[in-house]
């Protein structure tokens, strides 16, 4: 029923730093500064993603100064982090297999990866596992951006025009600042869990009200919230 949600390609940055697997340490560190990115992409070939970079592999160097990475760790769970800190290449300092995405991923699916491995930026990759782009937190944040007028209409037009037809039915659509209120009377109370359902679904939307007339006071106030 509803529009086709964005996916990743409609929100990912195309052009993309990489590094080689033999790039040098300092080398990484100056490509994060000058393009402002947390983590690197890492390919070989025609762009095949190798690994990933990020910064936190980097700081192991500065957490492990004051040891010796060339000594046996004291703790062996300090094993792979004392490894890293001795690392001179991105082929050394690198999560492999990459985590990523492809482009036709939707933003939920990217976000739960994200959120599940706790990592800020995902490559996106084709079926061969060439680089295509890269996706970040702030990106799957655009959908957020979208006008509410264009969240509005896309709720009538999914939602309202399906759940509540005229004329049993009278249902207006108010957004503001991606809060959705739906004001009016309808025919069937049951419908409002669904309805708060699809309308959350929308993409852009940051919650849903309702202001029912005919309702008992208790569905009234706890229609938005099932």
């Amino acid at each position: 029923m509803h529009g086709t949600p964005h996916i990743v390609s409609d929100v990912m940055t195309q052009t993309v730093v990489s590094v080689g697997p033999q790039a040098p340490f300092k080398e990484l560190v100056r490509l994060m500064r000058d393009w402002q990115v947390s983590a690197l992409p890492v390919v070989e070939g025609e762009g095949r993603v190798v690994g990933v970079v990020s910064e936190a592999d980097l700081l192991l160097k500065e957490e492990f100064r004051d040891g010796d990475p060339d000594l046996p760790p004291s703790r062996p769970r300090r094993t792979a982090g004392l490894t890293k800190a001795g690392a001179v290449t991105a082929e050394q300092l690198m999560t492999s297999p990459a985590l990523t995405t492809r482009p036709d991923a939707t933003l939920a699916d990217a976000a739960r990866t994200m959120a599940r491995s706790k990592v800020k930026r995902l490559p996106v990759v084709d079926q061969f596992g060439l680089l295509q782009g890269v996706v970040s937190r702030a990106d799957l944040l655009k959908v957020f951006l979208r006008e509410d007028e264009e969240i509005a209409e896309e709720v009538r037009r999914e939602v309202v025009s399906y759940l509540f037809p005229p004329p049993s039915s009278v249902l207006h659509v108010d957004v503001h600042e991606g809060v959705v209120k739906l004001v009016g009377r309808i025919r069937d109370n049951a419908l409002v869990p669904v309805a708060a359902r699809l309308v959350r679904a929308v993409e852009g939307v940051v919650d849903v009200e309702f202001e029912l007339t005919g309702n008992r006071p208790e569905e009234a106030s706890g229609a938005g919230r099932p």
